[in-house]
């Protein structure tokens, strides 16, 4: 079965202004892949007309994505061409089935609970899916694990890997009539080889496994901050209940906040500057001394686009993990612009927090 995609835009703005990538993620997830995805202009509708009439031919289903505001017209132009819709995003013609989905995660959740069991049922055939999350694994390592598990899979098995920000998400789809003990084999082939840098086989973000690691060992969370924002705990925080364990977070981007707040030592910084293994060591240790948390995080680094005035590089981060027992601190040398070595870093952070816990 052959499957397409139509995305309505304003080809004024940029190519990636409609969020159409979840929806397409969510397809794949159902082992739905598009040989064709074609950007169209919202206010060419003869453009819009003829790609439907030549994509309705070749394939078994289209699917429309747009922004919500262009749903009506795109509904009103299918049905004007092909009848009524059988449900509110769905048209199912007499050779292809059309759908008409919102970008963005809202259209994500009409293709997994609409969508794709109306495909299941033209199919003949339910599809499922394994996911492996890691966060550091090196590209290289990533693509042997994945080529491993194709060898042993052979056809039966799709590999989708995606990695942002340090992050990679391994998924596998496959059939219900795939043996079970072959997918097994396969999460395990994938969850071995890449064992050190594993926090999920199961579709999970990092903030929530942190939350349940420490929800299971009944552990309080802070936070300090030198360079990441607060995005470290504000990706704790964003999991309901985590009240239960996140005790503070503090924003320490001056270097006298680290004296006062934390306890670093002004002879550690003047000697060895606010990015180094020292501070962030001090920082998670001032969290520590406190009494009042279990675990504690610390990241101070340099994002750019210009350093800080020292010979150090922009990328150039400490991140820190302590816990009563001792505190760990990890060297990273980043790179990208400010928004890519931020983000990396805080995925590290919860990472490796996590991996402290467990």
């Amino acid at each position: 079965m052959k499957f397409s995609a139509i995305v309505l835009r304003n080809c004024k703005n940029a190519a990636d202004s409609v969020a159409y990538g979840a929806v397409t993620d969510a397809f794949l997830s159902g082992g739905v892949f598009f040989d064709e995805i074609a950007l169209l202009p919202y206010d060419a509708p003869a453009r819009f007309l003829s790609a439907l009439e030549r994509l309705g031919s070749e394939c078994s289903a289209v699917a429309v994505i747009c922004d919500a505001p262009l749903i009506p017209y795109a509904r009103e132009t299918l049905t004007a061409q092909y009848g009524g819709f059988t449900s509110e995003y769905l048209l199912e013609g007499a050779d292809c089935m059309y759908c008409v989905l919102p970008a963005g995660e809202r259209g994500a959740q009409i293709v997994r609970a609409e969508i794709l069991p109306a495909l299941d049922g033209k199919r003949k055939k339910r599809y499922d899916r394994m996911v492996v999350r890691t966060v550091g694994a090196p590209a290289q390592a990533v693509s042997a694990a994945v080529a491993a598990a194709k060898q042993c899979s052979g056809s039966t098995i799709v590999y989708n890997v995606r990695e942002r920000f340090g992050e990679a998400r391994i998924e596998a789809v496959y059939d219900s009539e795939t043996p079970k003990m072959l997918a097994d084999d396969v999460l395990r082939m994938l969850a071995t080889r890449l064992n050190e840098y594993v926090y999920a086989t199961e579709d999970v973000s990092l903030g929530r496994r942190l939350y349940d690691a420490l929800i299971l060992h009944r552990l309080h969370i802070s936070t300090a901050e030198s360079f990441t924002a607060g995005r470290v705990g504000q990706a704790i925080v964003s999991i309901p209940g985590a009240s239960a364990v996140f005790y503070e977070g503090l924003n320490t981007y001056d270097n006298a906040s680290k004296e006062s707040r934390l306890g670093v030592s002004p002879y550690t910084l003047k000697t060895h500057g606010a990015v180094s293994d020292e501070v962030a060591y001090e920082m998670a240790a001032g969290l520590i001394k406190t009494g009042r948390c279990d675990v504690a995080v610390s990241t101070t680094g340099i994002a750019g686009p210009q350093s800080d005035g020292s010979r150090k590089p922009v990328g150039l981060c400490y991140i820190a993990v302590g816990t009563r027992e001792r505190v760990r601190v990890y060297r990273l040398n980043l790179s990208g612009d400010r928004e890519t070595i931020t983000q990396t870093a805080v995925n590290h952070a919860l990472f490796y927090a996590y991996k402290e816990i467990n």
